[in-house]
């Protein structure tokens, strides 16, 4: 079956506690954020609340278990962190939202392919809110955007865009990591890497498409989305 063929409705079973919704203040440090990870998975596979953390980092480039050393064209440019995630190499930064989605799938399905077509219908559903079309590809994990107004790819197909990446880990059926979507980051920052590995599409923002926003404008038709496709949340410090 194709991943767009998938069911992606992963809402918990009947009883299950609202999943915590926490946004941080500030640029949050990537070390920092993969420590406090790690903890969160640790509480939620003993049986802990689940949890949603939506965070902004400084400029800096991820490595994902499936990184090719050639597709880091600036390795000087900004700091370079491995991590354990799936993927390849992407970036972060101020102005793109990061959410590490903490979930317990023995509580809702066992699935990890529903599980990466889930997090890319919130994407959608949130872009959908601001009039933006977002769509998946069934041989590129993300969420991509048409831009008939660029030239055409050689191949004569339209040229895409991509507006937010998925890069996930599981451990005991927990998952972390998650998607980053790009609202107005300093897209040159993307050119000092091969973002996960593709060099045939470009990579595009809300701002950059057009829409006056900032980030509180983005993270309350997010929570809306997501609450749509995996349930309830709660408010979190």
């Amino acid at each position: 079956m194709l991943r767009t063929d998938l069911e992606y409705s992963m809402l918990p079973r009947e009883g299950s506690r609202p999943i915590r919704w926490r946004i941080a203040d500030g640029l949050v440090p990537y070390q920092e954020a993969v420590e406090n990870m790690e903890r969160e998975v640790a509480a939620i596979g003993e049986g802990g609340d689940e949890l949603v953390w939506l965070v902004e980092h400084p400029p800096l480039y991820t490595a994902g278990t499936s990184a090719d050393a050639k597709d880091l064209v600036q390795p000087d440019r900004f700091p370079v962190f491995a991590t354990g995630r799936g993927g390849e190499y992407t970036y972060h930064g101020p102005g793109q939202r990061v959410a590490y989605v903490m979930l317990d799938l023995r509580r809702r399905r066992q699935d990890v392919r529903a599980f990466v077509t889930a997090l890319e219908e919130v994407i959608i559903r949130t872009l959908d809110s601001m009039n933006v079309r977002g769509e998946r590809r069934e041989d590129r994990v993300g969420v991509w955007v048409r831009r008939p107004e660029k030239a055409a790819l050689p191949d004569g197909t339209m040229a895409e865009d991509k507006i937010a990446a998925l890069g996930i880990r599981l451990r005991k059926w927990v998952t972390f990591h998650g998607l980053s979507l790009n609202v107005e980051p300093d897209l040159d920052h993307f050119s000092g890497i091969v973002p996960c590995g593709i060099s045939a599409y470009g990579v595009t923002s809300l701002v950059d498409l057009g829409l006056p926003v900032v980030m509180a404008d983005v993270d309350i038709p997010l929570r809306q989305a997501f609450e749509s496709v995996f349930g309830k949340t709660v408010s979190d410090r």
